[in-house]
């Protein structure tokens, strides 16, 4: 999928998309050849976090978050948009299709968007988020990017736990 790549864009928008890219396309190789079983097995029985129970709840948060991220961007220039509803999916190549559709998302946005200014110090005009935290474009696409990395890791580890219990 690499060569999605944003051509047109420059600057920080070009490497930030790229390094999402990368981000996108190391967690497919993490996920590609995961069984539907263990896609959908509980690993994580005494977490808090429903979002963090099994590989599929980390990938439907993964995607949700990923979304998300944009839409909070799209509502910050005065769209008035949703967030997307949590889906679940009992196979991993829906994950793919999924992740693969929220970077396209997110370039077209970005591409929809080229004057979109990516720094902002006013503390007041940057994008507040549910979670409390405010972030100017660049911060939260960067927050985008390691929040797939976390995961990635996060699902690295259910795979260890799975292997052992083989």
């Amino acid at each position: 999928m690499s060569s999605l790549l944003p051509v047109v864009l420059s600057g920080s928008k070009l490497v930030l998309l790229c390094e999402y890219r990368r981000a996108i396309d190391e967690l497919i190789a993490t996920i590609q050849h995961i069984s539907n079983a263990e896609l959908m097995t509980i690993i994580d029985v005494d977490t808090k976090d429903e979002d963090c129970r099994s590989i599929q709840t980390i990938l439907s948060h993964v995607v949700c978050s990923g979304f998300g991220y944009i839409i909070y961007m799209e509502n910050w220039l005065g769209f008035k948009k949703e967030r997307l509803e949590r889906k679940f999916y009992s196979y991993v190549r829906e994950y793919i299709e999924d992740l693969n559709a929220m970077y396209i998302y997110s370039l077209d946005f970005f591409q929809n968007h080229p004057t979109l200014e990516m720094e902002q110090i006013d503390n007041d005009k940057k994008i507040e988020v549910n979670w409390g935290q405010r972030y100017d474009v660049e911060q939260l696409m960067e927050h985008a990017i390691v929040h797939i990395l976390r995961h990635r890791m996060q699902i690295e580890k259910f795979k260890e736990n799975l292997s052992q219990d083989v």
